[in-house]
């Protein structure tokens, strides 16, 4: 037998496989020549990393040949061509020599579940398909050992990050080479290219300035801007106001380079994906501009009618990071910090890539961490990170520097002179009594902690205003019902909107959307919430009234969710500090106040700090390797929630519903994985994520769709107005 097969469907042998490897090689080198990899061991890997396919075994199972046994994962036996006393003759060391045989036994994770004799065994029965193996791209690199020198490789042995530099240089070596043959291979396997080059985004903002030109002659990047292109080669953290064009600043950062571009709610993200495709990256997206979320295929499919989009390709390419440019979500990308078997590809992506956090101050304790050790592992790989935030807590940039990461910060903060917002401080919980009067042709929003809180002053509001249009929008609504709110506030919250409306709204509203309110009422979370909030009133516009922001301390009792999700003694400072300062307030006094709330000293004994350090320590502490990656997408998301289908939605939406589980449930081929995936995206569309305690306080059925799945329906009232409806009358305490 002389073809080698490497999969079955489509037919491909070992060698054709390995010839697409090779191209995809060529790419990376081309395009990213700098680097920090031995690209003669990585062509090394990818050469060998497959080879071990021609046991018997693997060939049988592609049916490809016949034989009985136990077989053994291909990447192990595949060690046996490594060349070592070729890489000894070159003066490679014996730990980058040991680096070059775990790179390629493990390229794929696979359990070790077999013994040494077993794994003996098999590699001594190579020699056989060894003989009648032909592939001229091995050249001198052709080589077999029926033992593999132990001193360099043995099943069980890995390499771990260990405490001395010198281990963790070897350790780096590693991550990069199995990390970059990953990336290589998954490209061959997919059909795609390795990456794609980003030979346009300059050239897209030059065309962004002229189109602000042809609006006004004396236009021009402003300060922000300008300082973010000057630095386009450092690490930077950078202030600024809201409306200063962040968004253009950090692509201006970003330059000619791969990057990713990082937001915490996917709202967010879908609303920069579409600003840039509309005004900045307007051709070629799907080889340009990816958006990396749970929800990426559903985002893609309302972009289908775009005629140069093959949409399962360009899903391949955003999952596979491929794309020069990708928007996407922190768990998406840093769960690396983990090192979970398998984490490497990221990493060694990151390695020659630039990523933009944007919104630091909306990540909690436990993001928050998974982001400084994420920075300091691209750091010190020699990745490139920018921070953009309207508020920076003082305590992210003190635990950086705690953490070895260096980066420049502008001495001055991008601030206007323009004022936004007049505060004062009402001394009680937030009361629809001290809203009614208010309310006068004019647009106001109210923001809750709580989802009880949000519906409590909705129904008052609603009953006492009865014919007006009063809204309610919180994250209990059905995906379908949510993203139509979201569309109803965005459009009632454009500052040219002549609607007279009412909104009360929950935290859902304080980044995600790009709103203007006349008047803002709100409970107090903490210094840092209430200025997000703030971004919603008066977004893009001078102050013209003495106060448009009101906000609730509560008086002697706390707000709403106080010691529950939000921190009681940040509480504490924000209210004294905020009742200090009411009044007229410009961005950089509230800059100084998040700075001064939000201060390591300051922080000191909060459950926030607490967390926070806590979960750094608790990183560090895990072993590479210790856990595998459904651990660590269950740790990182921190899961206290479960997806349903409220019974009432089921009821009325039957017939659709039952569609969707017919098709997920076919596993025959005459179905396509697309209308497998557009089933899945309208199923979704009656599904409401909501909390772990209330689920199970409940009752509802499962529904399989298949061993690893299935739909639940949430015996619950539901109604578009107001969201889901505990049958029985429980307090909701969460957003």
């Amino acid at each position: 037998m002389h073809k080698y097969l490497a999969k079955s469907n489509p037919e491909e042998t070992i060698q054709e496989h390995t010839d697409n490897l090779l191209k995809n090689y060529q790419r990376l080198k081309k395009l990213y020549p700098a680097v920090e990899i031995d690209w003669y061991l990585l062509e090394l890997v990818c050469l060998l990393h497959d080879l071990g396919k021609m046991n018997l075994l693997f060939q049988t199972k592609l049916g490809n040949a016949s034989g009985k046994g136990k077989e053994i994962p291909h990447g192990y036996l595949s060690v046996a061509f490594v060349p070592d006393s070729k890489l000894e003759e070159m003066g490679y060391s014996e730990d980058e020599i040991k680096v070059v045989y775990q790179a390629i036994a493990r390229h794929h994770e696979r359990k070790y579940d077999f013994s040494d004799s077993e794994w003996k065994n098999e590699i001594i029965r190579l020699e056989e398909q060894w003989e009648d193996f032909n592939y001229s791209q091995l050249g001198e690199n052709a080589e077999y050992s029926s033992e593999v020198e132990m001193l360099y490789f043995y099943p069980g042995s890995r390499i771990f990050e260990g405490n001395s530099a010198a281990d963790a240089e070897t350790f780096k070596k590693y991550v990069l080479l199995k990390g970059l043959l990953n990336r290589i291979d998954f490209a061959a396997s997919g059909g795609i290219d390795v990456e794609l080059e980003n030979d346009f985004l300059m050239d897209s903002m030059e065309m962004q300035l002229g189109h602000f030109k042809a609006e006004n002659p004396e236009a021009d990047w402003n300060a922000m801007q300008k300082y973010m292109m000057q630095h386009q080669n450092e690490n930077i953290v950078v202030i600024a106001e809201t409306g200063m064009g962040k968004t253009e600043a950090g692509l201006l950062w970003l330059g000619n380079n791969k990057g990713f571009f990082t937001l915490p709610l996917r709202a967010a993200i879908n609303a920069i994906y579409g600003r840039i495709t509309k005004n900045i990256v307007t051709t070629n997206q799907a080889e340009r501009v990816g958006l990396l979320h749970s929800e990426t295929y559903s985002q893609y499919l309302l972009h289908e009618g775009n005629a140069e989009m093959d949409i399962d390709e360009y899903y391949t390419r955003t999952r596979q990071m491929s794309l020069p440019i990708t928007i996407c979500t922190l768990d998406q990308l840093f769960d690396f910090v983990f090192r979970y078997a398998g984490f490497e590809h990221k990493l060694a992506t990151l390695s020659y890539s630039k990523v933009i956090i944007d919104e630091i101050q909306m990540y909690s304790p436990d993001l928050l961490a998974y982001l400084i050790l994420g920075l300091s592992y691209i750091d010190e790989f020699g990745g490139k990170f920018c921070i953009m935030t309207a508020t920076l807590p003082g305590i992210v940039t003190d635990l950086l520097l705690e953490n070895g990461v260096d980066f420049v910060q502008p001495e001055e903060k991008f601030v206007s002179s323009r004022i936004r917002h007049g505060m004062e401080m009402v001394h009680t919980e937030v009361e629809s009594e001290f809203i009614k009067p208010f309310f006068n042709n004019n647009r106001i929003l109210v923001i809750c902690n709580t989802i009880s809180k949000a519906k409590k002053i909705y129904s008052e509001l609603k009953e006492h205003f009865q014919g007006e249009e009063i809204h309610l929008i919180h994250s209990q609504f059905i995906k379908k019902d949510r993203s139509a709110k979201e569309g109803a506030i965005f459009k009632d919250g454009q500052k040219d909107s002549t609607k007279t409306c009412i909104w009360v709204a929950t935290q859902v509203v304080e980044a995600s959307l790009d709103i203007d309110f006349d008047l803002l009422f709100t409970e107090l979370s903490d210094v840092n919430g209430l200025f997000q909030r703030m971004g919603r009133c008066h977004r893009n516009r001078a102050l013209d009234v003495d106060t448009n922001v009101y906000v609730f301390d509560g008086g002697a009792k706390v707000c709403s969710g106080v010691g529950i999700f939000i921190d009681k003694l940040i509480f504490e400072n924000s209210k004294a500090i905020l009742n200090e300062y009411a009044g007229v307030l410009t961005e950089e006094k509230k800059m100084e106040l998040v700075e001064r709330v939000y201060s390591a000293e300051a922080l000191r004994g909060s459950e926030f700090y607490n967390d926070l350090i806590g979960t750094i320590n608790y990183v560090k502490a895990f072993d590479s390797y210790e856990l595998d990656k459904a651990d660590v997408r269950m740790r990182f998301r921190n899961i206290n929630s479960v997806s349903v289908i409220p019974e009432k939605v089921w009821q009325e939406n039957a017939e659709e519903i039952n569609s969707c589980l017919v098709a997920l449930h076919n596993t025959s081929k005459e179905i396509s994985t697309k209308e497998k995936m557009i089933a899945r995206t309208n199923l979704a569309e009656f599904m409401v994520s909501i909390p772990d305690y209330l689920y199970k306080k409940g009752e509802s059925d499962l529904h399989e769709i298949n061993r690893y799945e299935s739909v639940i329906k949430f015996k619950c009232d539901y109604s578009s107005d107001v969201g889901i409806i505990m049958y029985e009358k429980q307090e909701d305490l969460f957003f």
